[in-house]
């Protein structure tokens, strides 16, 4: 299934998203920087796609590290997942962190995460003195064992 979603540029030099294949789910995001960036071990630095997206309603973009970027040059997103809301109409950043010992450098029009465009849903939260019984009950991490 296809859907829209309207990309401006914010930066002459960015690159709209792309798939690397055809039943890739998630799209490849470009660094939109001026030049070189160099981000150290164990630093984080903020890169610019120079892209804004128009996600449509219900739907989020979620954005992941590229394995080959996190396997072979230790970077991936700060955060893990970033998430851009369906309402966000700002340049999508990517949060890179250097996990590695050793410096990296990011070129402009490299290819430095991935985003999947997935459907969400919102939920009530509702105020419960109880809540219903399970047989995991309130066992917390690692309480279901090990194999």
């Amino acid at each position: 299934m296809t859907y829209d979603v309207r990309v401006k540029k914010l930066r002459e030099n960015a690159v709209i998203p792309t798939y690397g294949s055809e039943f890739a789910a998630g799209a490849d995001l470009y660094a939109a920087v001026d030049g070189a960036v160099t981000i150290e071990a164990g630093e984080t630095k903020l890169i610019p796609t120079g892209i804004a997206l128009e996600i449509p309603v219900g739907f989020a973009g979620l954005i992941y590290a590229r394995s080959g970027l996190a396997c072979k040059r230790n970077l991936a997103p700060a955060n893990k997942v970033g998430v851009v809301d369906s309402d966000y109409r700002g340049e999508v950043m990517v949060a890179l962190h250097n996990h590695g010992k050793n410096e990296q450098t990011i070129e402009a029009g490299e290819r430095i995460a991935q985003m999947v465009i997935a459907p969400y849903v919102t939920a009530s939260f509702i105020l419960a003195d109880e809540l219903e019984d399970t047989v995991r009950g309130e066992g917390g991490f690692g309480s279901t064992g090990r194999k």
